[in-house]
């Protein structure tokens, strides 16, 4: 529906209900200018923290209310307009009242032929919303989305941004009702169970949680790659910088050169200097744990 997205009045504040522009209680407007000034003296100008203000927001109201358009006005000297029109841009930014989780559904081409598209369908079905509503328990908001980049576990399901690897219908719907019953759920990846919605938009916002490193970070399926590469010796080529040609002197590109990465524009120098690959190895992934191993 229209009144989901945003529209903005002429003073630039979203359409929201009244009661969202009514003014925090005085201890909570005390806690978020301490939180927020912690998070603006991590830029050298100030309005730059628009985003992670705006997650703030959301961590205290659930969604950008008016009172939190005001409140990140005011912070950063900007006007009301300028914030609505970047709480108005992401789509992680909610501009109505949020679901304590919010699962989204790819139906991105990968994902809809592999049955992304029936685990909408049923699911919609199942709690009787579309996308961008919410359950009226208000635990769960339903949202189709464009990609959750995680192609190799297709179909894949988020809640509250963490993975549910190759989902079914039936899987899906179990999630859903787990989450409204209040249950722990677990997902494939990452910390041991999904967090609130008002719980991930403090995190990001900047304020870590102690959960970043739970769990295993890249599944069986991402890590195939590198299985394969350690069985069969395969390693990254050096990469060495050759000399720049001038312009009128651009050697032909080789096989052994676009194998390297070296680009083969006519305009410039192959690998100028600034571009030149350094000598450190390769960095990898644990098969094990899925983390970055140098």
């Amino acid at each position: 529906m229209a009144e989901h997205y945003g529209i903005q009045t002429a003073a630039g504040h979203l359409t929201v209900a009244a009661e969202s522009k009514e003014p925090y209680a005085a201890d909570v407007l005390a806690a978020l200018h301490e939180d927020a000034a912690q998070v603006v003296a991590k830029y050298p100008q100030k309005r730059s923290a628009l985003l992670p203000l705006l997650h703030l927001v959301q961590s205290v109201d659930g969604y950008v209310t008016g009172r939190g358009i005001d409140f990140c006005a005011d912070v950063l000297d900007l006007t009301t307009a300028e914030v609505s029109g970047v709480a108005t841009f992401y789509t992680q930014y909610k501009r109505h009242p949020n679901g304590e989780y919010t699962v989204g559904i790819c139906t991105n081409t990968l994902c809809a032929i592999m049955g992304g598209d029936q685990i909408w369908d049923e699911v919609s079905e199942h709690l009787g919303i579309g996308h961008d509503e919410t359950t009226p328990d208000g635990k769960v908001t339903l949202e189709r989305v464009e990609c959750n980049a995680a192609c190799d576990f297709a179909p894949v399901v988020m809640a509250n941004w963490e993975f549910f690897d190759n989902q079914t219908p039936e899987s899906t719907k179990q999630l859903v009702d787990d989450l409204r019953a209040g249950k722990d759920v677990r997902p494939s990846r990452g910390p041991a169970k999904v967090c609130t919605f008002k719980q991930v938009s403090r995190v990001l916002a900047g304020f870590h949680d102690g959960l970043a490193d739970e769990g295993v970070g890249a599944g069986p399926a991402s890590l195939e790659g590198l299985r394969l590469a350690h069985e069969r010796g395969w390693t990254a080529p050096d990469g060495t910088a050759g000399e720049t040609a001038t312009d009128d002197q651009q050697p032909e590109a080789t096989s052994d050169e676009t194998a390297a990465g070296r680009h083969t524009s006519t305009d410039s120098g192959a690998n100028a200097p600034d571009e030149a690959v350094d000598d450190k190895p390769a960095t990898l992934f644990d098969e094990k744990n899925g983390k970055a191993d140098s």
